[in-house]
């Protein structure tokens, strides 16, 4: 069986309108191991039977990205869930730790002593677009594999 391979990929993300969304240009390239569970599915069959300098244009629809936005991730909570933050804003962001797993949360409304917040990844539901330009494709070495990512 092949050894997955280590990607090195500049990104760039736009939106169905073309606005930019996210980009790796002027920054540091995204790294990642193929199969790893970081990196959206829709990536990662882009550039798996890909080299080194091609450049893609590649259309990820939610399911192969961060899903259908899901209502039920949506709650309204008492602000004093929020005690000790002073000036609390939509748009903030929370880590929470309920249950088995920590958790991302957005408020999205306040309405007096009620606070509601969206669990969802911010770009769940959306088709995303990305340029993709392969820097690097190696093997990785087992110490990688047993990590689940690229070691340098």
């Amino acid at each position: 069986m092949q050894k997955p391979a280590v990607f090195t990929v500049h990104y760039v993300l736009k939106n169905k309108l073309g606005e930019l969304v996210d980009t790796s240009e002027g920054s540091e390239p995204l790294h990642f191991l193929e199969g790893s569970p970081e990196i959206i599915e829709g990536i990662q069959k882009a550039v798996a039977d890909r080299n080194v300098g091609d450049c893609l244009e590649v259309t990820v629809p939610p399911a192969m990205a961060y899903g259908d936005h899901n209502p039920e991730l949506i709650r309204t909570v008492p602000r004093s869930m929020f005690e000790g933050v002073e000036n609390l804003q939509v748009g903030m962001k929370f880590q929470t730790n309920t249950g088995d797993s920590a958790q991302v949360v957005q408020v999205v409304a306040i309405d007096g002593n009620l606070v509601r917040v969206d669990a969802n990844h911010p770009l769940a539901g959306f088709t995303l677009y990305f340029d993709l330009e392969i820097l690097g494709r190696r093997e990785a070495t087992e110490e990688e594999i047993n990590a689940g990512h690229p070691l340098s």
